[in-house]
């Protein structure tokens, strides 16, 4: 599943709608969270500042920059989802001269059904080099808020999907999500919280083609 989030970013990530699963009498049975998945889009969780900043010799590389560590703690308990993401941000600059403080924007972004952009915000990072050395690191911090009526499924659907099948029965052998009804409602109560650095069409360019 592919969707165009910012020109030339390609997203690789599938939406997931379950934590776990047991095998029992009946089928398997998963349980199913409202939270959620989290991520970095292709091509958005590294950047590379060049000076002169038009150049995109490997000489004139700057300062590069690397998201990691992501995970989120998500709350689900009331009306709206909390999804509240931390991760670290890894920096090394080419010369390890004086003291410096390098900001780099980041963006956050909810999507619905693997294809629509519902929310987002760009945040920024700063990364504080001490002077002699070429390494920095920070911490970040993104957040995303769901309704949690958009991300339950209706009743039949759950009717559906939860459905006891016996071997033998005809529907056992179907799966219920080759149901384009079905799969569709899945879809849209599905979340995806995605963070990743903010560049221009350019810098992108690089991070693909590198």
């Amino acid at each position: 599943m592919k969707l165009r989030l910012l020109p030339l970013i390609v997203l690789s990530l599938l939406p997931a709608c379950s934590r776990g699963g047991s095998i029992e009498d009946g089928g398997v049975f998963i349980t199913r969270s409202g939270c959620p998945l989290v991520g970095i889009p292709a091509a958005t969780g590294d950047v590379t500042l060049f000076n002169p900043a038009n150049s995109r010799d490997a000489a004139a590389i700057d300062v590069t920059a690397t998201i990691t560590n992501l995970f989120a703690n998500c709350n689900e308990s009331g009306d709206t989802i909390l999804s509240n993401a931390a991760f670290d941000v890894l920096a090394v600059r080419r010369d390890a001269g004086p003291a410096r403080q390098v900001v780099v924007p980041f963006f956050t972004v909810a999507v619905q059904g693997g294809n629509q952009i519902v929310a987002k915000r760009i945040g920024h990072v700063a990364l504080n080099f001490e002077a002699g050395s070429q390494r920095a690191q920070t911490r970040g911090q993104s957040v995303v808020r769901v309704s949690r009526s958009a991300a339950s499924l209706p009743a039949n659907v759950r009717e559906i999907l939860t459905r006891r099948r016996k071997a033998g029965d005809p529907e056992a052998a179907v799966d219920p999500l080759s149901d384009p009804v079905v799969r569709a409602a899945v879809a849209r109560a599905t979340f995806e919280h995605l963070v990743g650095f903010q560049m221009s069409q350019e810098m992108l360019r690089y991070n693909a083609t590198r």
